[in-house]
């Protein structure tokens, strides 16, 4: 059996009633952003959401997530209902992506109440090495040792 007396239940829902206001504003989504190579992966925590109440929209370097757990009414005349701590509603996250992400070429796939929106790094926010030639002699470039090149004075952003 379950326990139905829990002394903090209370006070977690009272805390829960002070962050929401009566007008009930959507629940932020948690979320990670993680660079590998040359892609950025956003990891959205949505467990228990259906994947056809999930929506991501792109539009500038505006990324939206909006998902929405609807509280199922069907119940049984015999069912009681002990806990209830699973919220449920509209849950939405904006995020604002560099310039340098591609964001035509997005992609997103859910699994295990993870939403993952995958985006390339464009050309233009890939590092590549500039080659420095020497003044009045276009041909020969100068030859850096492999301490010089290796120095932390670049400063790089996704």
């Amino acid at each position: 059996m379950l326990l139905r007396w829990d002394p903090f239940r209370d006070l977690d829902r009272l805390s829960d009633q002070m962050w929401r206001t009566a007008a009930e504003t959507p629940m932020r989504i948690p979320m990670d952003a993680v660079r590998t190579g040359d892609r950025v992966d956003i990891h959205f925590e949505l467990p228990g959401i259906d994947p056809e109440a999930i929506s991501v929209d792109v539009e500038g370097t505006t990324l939206s997530v909006t998902a929405e757990r609807t509280e199922s009414t069907e119940r049984r005349e015999d069912e009681e209902v002990l806990v209830r701590e699973r919220r449920h509603g509209r849950f939405v996250r904006q995020v604002t992506l560099g310039e340098d992400l591609d964001t035509d070429a997005l992609d997103a796939s859910y699994h295990d109440g993870v939403l993952t929106v995958s985006v390339p790094v464009s050309d233009k926010g890939r590092s590549r090495r500039v080659e420095v030639t020497r003044r009045g002699d276009e041909r020969s470039p100068i030859e850096t040792t492999s301490q010089e090149a290796s120095g932390d004075d670049h400063t790089h952003a996704a």
